[in-house]
Order: structure tokens, then C-alpha cells, then sequence
């Protein structure tokens, strides 16, 4: 909708600049996404991802370079070493990796289906065993949790 505002007020070109990395991952510790259909960044480049938002250019923060400015700001007296990073990664702190049964089962009970359907006052399965087997995957169904390789962007290396 940004995108638009600014050329609806006469922009011709829009570039759009995120002081984060791109959320390519769901993350299970404090923020809600549940599939990956809900991802801009999902198996998608900047350019893509420019092209999906209307924009001319996009850049993101790097991850590695985010981590680095948290730590040099921490409290010399307790630095931090390690934080978690997931929903830009997919690394989990945890160790859990994406498309566990773990992962599966929270797609089940968070995806936009589940939702409407509580909204509804439709019980949504509680466990496994009351869930159809479609609903939770290893591999990455249509509307499940995708594998850890969904990451399109173009490596950069310095040289």
C-alpha cells in the first residue's frame, strides 16, 4: 500500500529500504506467521520481491551485520553471544528445523483455515491423531511448513 500512496502522489521511482533482514522463516518464539504463503520473501530475491511489492529497488539489512551491531552495543559486562535470528535464518536455537512434525503441528493449528474456523466456533484437532493426514507435513505441502531452502537471493560475495 506504501508502494502505491507514493506513486499515487507522483513518484516515479520508489525504492524501499528495511532496517531488517528479509523473513524468509516462521518463527515460533513471539511472532505469528505461520505458512509460508504469508512470507513476501519465501523462495523469492529482492528483485522478485521488488517486482511483488511494485517497487524499483529493494534492500534489506544484512543478518550478519544486524548481529554484529546488537553485540556492539550490549553491556560489556554481560556481551551477547547468540540470539535468535530464525524467522531471517531458519536456524533455530532450539535445533528444531523446519518441516519437523513440530513444525507441522503448529501450521495446523495457526494457518489462516484453523484461524477462520475458531473464529467460526469450529473445533480445530488437538492432536495428531484427530488431524487429517494432509494437514501436517515433513516436506512442505502447498499450505505446510517449507524446507530450509527457500532462501532465492543472489550470493554476494566481496572480492
Amino acid at each position: 500500500e506504501i508502494v502505491q500512496m507514493a506513486r499515487d502522489a507522483g513518484a516515479l521511482k520508489v525504492y524501499f529500504a528495511s532496517a531488517a533482514p528479509a523473513i524468509r522463516y516462521p518463527n515460533i518464539y513471539g511472532i505469528d506467521i505461520p505458512t509460508r504463503n504469508e512470507l513476501i520473501a519465501y523462495e523469492r530475491n529482492e528483485k522478485e520481491i521488488a517486482a511483488k511489492i511494485g517497487c524499483d529497488w529493494i534492500e534489506y539489512q544484512d543478518c550478519h551485520d544486524l548481529e554484529e551491531a546488537v553485540r556492539s552495543i550490549s553491556d560489556p559486562e554481560r556481551p551477547l553471544t547468540t540470539f535468535d535470528t530464525s524467522c531471517f535464518t531458519g536456524i533455530y536455537v532450539t535445533g528444531e528445523k523446519i518441516g519437523d512434525e513440530y513444525f507441522g503441528r503448529l501450521h495446523q493449528l495457526r494457518n489462516d483455515s484453523a484461524q477462520e474456523s475458531r473464529r467460526n466456533g469450529v473445533a480445530v484437532p488437538s492432536s495428531e491423531s484427530e488431524a487429517p493426514e494432509e494437514t501436517i507435513t515433513s516436506s512442505g505441502g502447498d499450505e505446510g511448513c517449507e524446507s530450509m531452502h527457500n532462501d532465492k537471493r543472489d550470493v554476494v560475495t566481496d572480492a
